[in-house]
């Protein structure tokens, strides 16, 4: 597995991560924990050292997950997890959008009880899940700085914020990541200064979602039924329409994947791969040959030529439905 270095602190993780919320929130049903645990041991024995989840996933199942399953392989893997919201409060957003809480004291809590989860004495990465208005982001950051002081906490990240906060961030306590949703299909961080932000402050980039929650797989289509619970299925981009309409990426995908003997996941990530060399995508999956898929993504080449080719017809397709209902899109790019 080849390593990456995210921006100028230096952090290095394998080039492909796994993020590990679907394991137990989000798609539908947790999936079986022992399961989970020999998957997420066989990503390290397979070379991937990068590993993210977040308070909020379960609440707090999926830390425990992979505190348990991470805990043989400690020294030997980042682990990054997220603060941000407040889990005594609508924790999944079942009435609307989760409530944020990113006040000093919160954050310091929420550090506490990850590390007990995680079961270990330090966080390697703590994102700030969504940025919270009502707490200014230089108090975020400076609560941070107190952890990675403490020795707490060594690096310190944001997940979909906007470029002018990451700017005010850094200045107080340098940012080492940024997590936001980037794929083929989801190009914001191109349009909106996060990749240029990054480029300038030397921060890593780290796309989550780089298979479309699934659908750039080539798994998925208009007759696809999600699983009760899936938050899919409140998904503008995964109503039926959308899919069908969105179909025509997956048939781009699927037509270089077979000129390269590949698959069309191995392409979607092979492409965001290629776009930097700081970015470090972290698909997630429940099953052992999607792993491994995923894996074997990192040894696919795009050339400047293919690079070129999926370009020019990516920019002629034109992606139906947002990729978040307004309430959720919302608390992004603050």
């Amino acid at each position: 597995m080849q390593k990456r270095k995210l921006g100028k602190s230096g952090l290095e993780v394998s080039a492909i991560g796994l993020g590990c919320m679907g394991m137990s929130f989000g798609y539908g049903p947790a999936a079986d924990k022992k399961e989970m645990i020999s998957l997420i041991q066989k990503a390290v024995e397979s070379g991937v050292t990068f590993f993210d989840t977040a308070e909020i996933y379960g609440p707090f199942t999926n830390e425990e997950l992979v505190g348990e399953a991470l805990s043989p392989f400690r020294g030997q893997v980042v682990i990054a997890t997220k603060f941000g919201f407040d889990t005594k409060v609508d924790p999944t957003g079942k009435k609307g959008a989760p409530v944020l809480n990113s006040r000093p004291e919160h954050i310091k809590e929420v550090a506490e009880a990850s590390l007990k989860r995680l079961r270990i004495d330090v966080i390697d990465l703590l994102y700030q899940h969504r940025v919270d208005p009502d707490v200014p982001i230089e108090d975020v950051a400076g609560a941070v700085k107190d952890l990675i002081q403490e020795g707490k906490v060594k690096h310190f990240g944001l997940s979909e914020p906007g470029a002018q906060t990451v700017r005010r961030a850094h200045a107080v306590q340098p940012v080492t990541a940024l997590q936001n949703e980037y794929s083929l299909w989801t190009r914001g961080p191109e349009a909106n200064g996060i990749l240029e932000t990054c480029e300038e402050l030397d921060i890593g980039f780290v796309p989550y979602s780089p298979l479309g929650k699934g659908f750039l797989t080539g798994t998925m289509n208009k007759d696809t039924k999600l699983a009760e619970g899936d938050f899919r299925n409140i998904l503008p981009r995964f109503t039926p329409e959308a899919m069908a309409a969105n179909e025509a990426l997956v048939d781009l995908l699927k037509l270089i994947a077979k000129q390269k003997e590949a698959t069309p996941a191995q392409i979607a990530l092979a492409w965001l791969l290629a776009q930097k060399p700081w970015i470090v995508p972290i698909p997630g999956t429940t099953k052992l040959h999607r792993l491994e898929e995923n894996i074997g993504a990192a040894a696919v080449e795009l050339t400047a030529d293919d690079l070129h080719e999926i370009e020019s017809a990516a920019s002629k397709i034109t992606v139906q439905g947002d990729r978040y209902p307004e309430n959720l899109e919302q608390m992004t790019g603050r």
